[in-house]
């Protein structure tokens, strides 16, 4: 499906693209920590709500 010069790139550029992340968010860390304050109640209701979703498609299907 993919040769294997499109696997080693995909494969140099995911790594890349971790490592420039991993580095963005360290740089940031500080400002994340000062601004972004309880952004897990976020999170978590977006996915109470993905959650809820699927069971009413669940749940309808029958």
């Amino acid at each position: 499906m993919f040769s294997s010069g499109q696997l080693l790139f995909a494969g140099c550029f995911f790594i890349a693209f971790v490592i420039a992340a991993i580095y963005s968010y360290r740089k940031d860390l500080v400002l994340h920590k000062r601004y972004y304050k309880g952004n897990y109640k976020i999170l978590l209701g977006f996915l109470l709500f993905i959650g809820l979703l699927f069971v009413i498609k669940v749940y309808l299907k029958r």
